[in-house]
């Protein structure tokens, strides 16, 4: 695909949505917006950001088959993102018939769709974090968020085996992404908010206790990804594009839950100071304890970016945090 001239962005006023809107401006293009006006209108950390056209959820089907100038390309990263959510007939509209919707659409404009799925799709970790596409049958997520998401990669598969899609696709399984702008994601924020939090309040920060032999407090892993890491993989993958599929988007090595903790304390010169407590028995048996990316097929489409480390980003997070921007 040539340099974008107009995008459609669906979740345009979500965490990972918004940083992309961010960067467009930034690149001098145009889009369109698409997500709840309530959330276009509540988050005062996007009040910088130009949005262009607006668009409501329930306004984007209408028009997307209204004639209308041309878009270049569709980034859909609108979805439920609650990992707690358990109502799976809200999940199935939202994650699996809307993104359906959203698919059709690019495929019958003739525009590349580049589409956001998760790393919840591989569970506890049991059939390891390979983003082969001959995987997907056999992966069993830990939650209905993760099965929605699961759901639709497998139904774009099966799109593609019937050459039933847009001219370029790829679906990006993001892991656990943090930065700039989650705040309005409340508990489902990033352990990295939820730390400077505590510390600015009590001087601590609580993590969940391990509650898996063989694996100490704390010791719990993530494959933790600064946001703009999974800008710069959408952006990437627009420009080329990649051959289709679905991609992991990580930084390829597992942090702890720990080293997070201290590179919070670090960056606001704080005195180390964990609690941990007890993971809420509502998801102890959905928790993951390790994630972490296996990259090798991004990075054999050329993708070179080096992932930006635990401790710049979250030093760089912390540091428009204190700049009361975050």
């Amino acid at each position: 695909m040539s340099a974008p001239e107009t995008l459609l962005v669906t979740g345009a006023a979500g965490f990972i949505g918004a940083r992309f809107v961010e960067s467009c401006n930034a690149r001098g293009v145009p889009i369109v917006s698409v997500d709840s006006r309530d959330a276009f209108a509540s988050r005062p950390e996007h009040a910088h950001l130009d949005f262009g056209t607006l668009l409501d959820i329930d306004e984007l089907e209408g028009w997307l088959s209204a004639p209308r100038q041309e878009l270049s390309g569709v980034v859909h990263m609108g979805a439920i993102s609650a990992t707690t959510e358990l109502d799976e007939s809200l999940l199935k509209r939202f994650n699996v018939d809307y993104s359906k919707m959203v698919w059709n659409a690019a495929r019958r404009l003739g525009v590349p769709c580049i589409y956001a799925s998760s790393a919840a799709v591989y569970g506890d970790g049991s059939l390891g974090f390979d983003d082969a596409d001959a995987l997907v049958p056999r992966l069993r997520p830990l939650n209905p968020y993760g099965e929605s998401k699961r759901r639709f990669d497998l139904w774009a598969l099966e799109e593609a085996a019937a050459a039933r899609t847009p001219p370029a696709w790829a679906g990006f399984r993001f892991f656990n992404v943090y930065g700039f702008g989650e705040r309005h994601k409340g508990g489902m924020a990033s352990v990295v908010l939820h730390g400077y939090d505590q510390v600015k309040a009590k001087g601590e920060i609580r993590l969940f206790e391990s509650h898996r032999e063989g694996i100490a407090h704390g010791h719990q892993s993530r494959d933790f990804v600064d946001v703009s890491d999974a800008i710069e993989a959408v952006w990437f993958a627009l420009k080329r594009p990649v051959t289709a599929g679905i991609y992991n988007v990580g930084t390829g090595k597992a942090r702890t839950f720990l080293d997070l903790a201290k590179a919070v304390f670090a960056s606001l010169a704080a005195p180390e100071r964990i609690v941990f407590v007890p993971t809420p028995e509502g998801i102890r048996e959905r928790y993951q304890y390790l994630t972490e990316a296996k990259m090798e097929r991004l990075r054999a489409q050329g993708f070179t970016k080096k992932p930006v480390s635990l401790e710049d980003g979250v030093d760089w997070y912390v540091r428009r945090l204190e700049a009361g921007t975050g």
